[in-house]
């Protein structure tokens, strides 16, 4: 087996316009919404930090720049809350914070799909391995995903995804990989299908926004048609490298919420908030007296 290189860096896309959360989105970065008390974007950053990474690039777009500020310092509100002898919420901001140098910021001007975005960091990353996390998923559980991923990259090298298995009549509407050999932390990949017809898909195993990739994805992505949605896609290149390079997955044994959908975004509300010990309990409450209440009102309907 060649050496594995250390994954160092992740890319982590921001430029969508949130169009599916409009009004909501029309002034405030989709990535900015909170589940609970913390934005979308950073349970992102906080997961890759949790796997090791020392370094992210954030590819952002117009009208982003609340992203930057949420990353940056902010002494006259840290002074204020000092003030206050707010200390605990002091100490939480700051921990928040990523150390100075550790994080940067591309641009991508044009709406051109996932591939591009992460075309647009090749030279923020370089000649690495990176990881890629997208923010719209958060993934909830003991463990980071990412840090899964990790581990299976270290055993096996090459590319790694993060994979959930959904029911098998679902598998037409997620990127869906063909299980082959298991290996320790994960398995290898025999295939990958971009939304297969009903029955056709080779597992149910779905891609959950969360990657290892190697550096040749950016020459790939560079001369990709444009694909689905007239848009550069991320799976027709990594279909390209596995031609010649090996893919694994690692299965999370955790949850992923799609908080780029109203639902999604819901349920991950929900879902962190009852892991809470401050909240979980009161929302507990609240939650199960709602659903009885719904029930109530449907019997009597």
């Amino acid at each position: 087996m060649d050496s594995i290189r250390r994954v160092r860096k992740a890319v982590i896309p921001v430029a969508g316009n949130g169009t599916r959360f409009l009004p909501a989105t029309k002034a405030m970065p989709k990535e900015m919404l909170t589940v609970v008390d913390r934005p979308v974007v950073q349970y992102a950053l906080d997961e890759a930090r949790e796997a090791g990474i020392e370094h992210i690039v954030f590819v952002t777009g117009r009208n982003k720049q609340a992203i930057q500020d949420h990353f940056d310092d902010a002494p006259e509100l840290i002074s204020s809350l000092s003030r206050s002898g707010k200390s605990a919420q002091v100490s939480e901001l700051e921990a928040m914070l990523p150390a100075a140098g550790t994080v940067s910021f591309t641009r991508q001007q044009a709406p051109l799909g996932l591939g591009h975005a992460v075309w647009c960091a090749r030279d923020l990353i370089g000649d690495e391995p990176f990881a890629l996390l997208l923010p719209d998923m958060i993934c909830h559980g003991e463990r980071g995903c990412m840090a899964g991923l990790m581990d299976l990259y270290n055993f096996a090298g090459g590319n790694v995804v993060g994979v959930e298995q959904c029911p098998p009549e679902e598998a037409y509407k997620y990127g869906i990989v063909g299980k082959g050999e298991s290996v320790p932390h994960g398995f290898a990949v025999t295939s990958m299908v971009e939304k297969p017809k009903a029955g056709e898909a080779p597992s149910n195993y779905f891609l959950n926004g969360r990657y290892i990739l190697q550096p040749e994805i950016f020459g790939l992505l560079a001369r990709q048609e444009r694909g689905a949605g007239n848009e550069i896609q991320l799976t027709d290149s990594m279909l390209q490298l596995s031609n010649s390079q090996r893919f694994h997955a690692h299965p999370y044994e955790g949850r992923t919420f799609d908080c780029g959908s109203k639902q999604g975004f819901i349920e991950a509300n929900v879902a962190l908030a009852l892991s809470r010990p401050d909240i979980g309990g009161s929302v507990f409450e609240s939650v199960r007296h709602m659903v009885l209440t719904h029930e109530s009102r449907i019997q009597a309907a």
